[in-house]
């Protein structure tokens, strides 16, 4: 009998998930890892080798993993699950002109649900993952998701969508480790490979971080769907054409394909008619943003003005701020201007290091 019990791994062959199961593992807790396949490069139009957390190498490389340490290991294939919901939502964004978040909702729809649903089938109590972010319950029963310790590496942005009730099943056990120092774990764990290991930043399934490609390749009538359309100012002057209103972000420089002798930015997307509408740098900064789909975590409601740091992209340092519920919605007022607010995208909130809550940028 284990001295803390079963726990059920998300283990996709990285550094960070490979020590998470290690030091579980000798900490005494009865192990069990799992890796989820969750698409393939093929289906993704990929034409260079298959990397990142779903090839062949990284299961491979967690199962060797497990049984070299002497414990279970299964893989669980979720790509029908994945793509219906994160691939399908993430096409559908672009469509309606906004900007996708698949990572969340990859964790709050996906990955959780599958580690729990196979977490129950062999009674494991939790669950843990190699996110670099902290978990405690308060004192009102709450649990409560805070920043990990290493600031670059602090992954709470997305995680605002996770249950309550997820949150309570889930162990975080990098959250007070710098990448440095699990890196090094890895290296005293006799795990050289591992320990250098290098990291992806690119969306899983998008293969060489072209979205517009992939968009491409999943809507095979896009450029008839849609085809070129104008780009205009903010006052409606046509002043060029681009390829067709999904291909372009809030706050795109480069790749315009307009020459004006100073810099302009995609500032507003407007799906109904084809258009852009570019701007200078000044026409992307907002004092206000209101957020739907709400998931708070801290509190179970906001309905006075509360002041917080709110994030609206994950490598964003956040900006000072009032929010306060206003029905289904949650109303954002900066104290200062912040620039490219993109609708579909996160915004999450922040009280100290504590994880408020968060949701969708509208």
């Amino acid at each position: 009998m284990s001295k803390h019990g079963r726990i059920l791994v998300a283990m996709s062959g990285g550094v960070d998930s490979s020590v998470a199961a290690i030091m579980l593992h000798e900490q005494g807790y009865e192990v069990i890892g799992l890796t989820m396949k969750t698409w393939d490069y093929a289906s993704a139009g990929g034409s260079s080798k298959e990397t990142g957390c779903c090839s062949l190498d990284s299961i491979n490389d967690a199962r060797a993993l497990a049984v070299g340490y002497g414990f279970p290991h299964y893989i669980l294939d979720i790509r029908s699950e994945f793509g219906n919901y994160v691939i399908d939502n993430f096409v559908d964004e672009y469509l309606a002109g906004r900007t996708p978040n698949p990572c969340v909702l990859c964790n709050t729809h996906i990955k959780w649900e599958a580690l729990l649903k196979r977490a129950d089938k062999l009674d494991c109590e939790f669950i843990a993952t190699g996110h670099y972010a902290n978990i405690r319950q308060q004192d009102s029963g709450r649990y409560v998701v805070s920043k990990g310790r290493d600031e670059n590496k602090d992954q709470s942005y997305v995680l605002w969508g996770v249950s309550q009730e997820n949150l309570s099943r889930t162990k975080f056990p990098l959250g007070s480790f710098t990448k440095a120092e699990i890196r090094q774990m890895a290296l005293d764990y006799g795990q050289v490979e591992l320990a250098g290991k290098s990291e992806s930043y690119e969306i899983c399934f998008v293969p060489d971080n072209d979205y517009r490609a992939f968009l491409r390749h999943k809507v095979e009538d896009l450029d008839q769907r849609v085809g070129p359309g104008n780009f205009v100012l903010a006052d409606g002057t046509v002043v060029g054409k681009h390829h067709g209103y999904p291909f372009y972000t809030i706050g795109q420089r480069k790749g315009l394909g307009v020459a004006f002798g100073h810099p302009m930015f995609v500032t507003h997307i407007n799906a109904h008619n084809n258009t852009v509408v570019l701007g200078v740098a000044e026409e992307l900064q907002r004092k206000e943003a209101w957020v739907r789909d709400l998931n708070l975590i801290k509190y179970e409601s906001i309905t006075e003005p509360l002041e917080a740091v709110t994030k609206i992209r994950y490598k964003d340092a956040g900006s000072e701020s009032s929010i306060v519920q206003m029905g289904e919605h949650m109303k954002v007022d900066f104290h200062h201007n912040v620039s490219g607010i993109a609708p579909g995208q996160s915004a999450v909130f922040y009280e100290g290091s504590d994880l408020l809550g968060g949701g969708f940028l509208m």
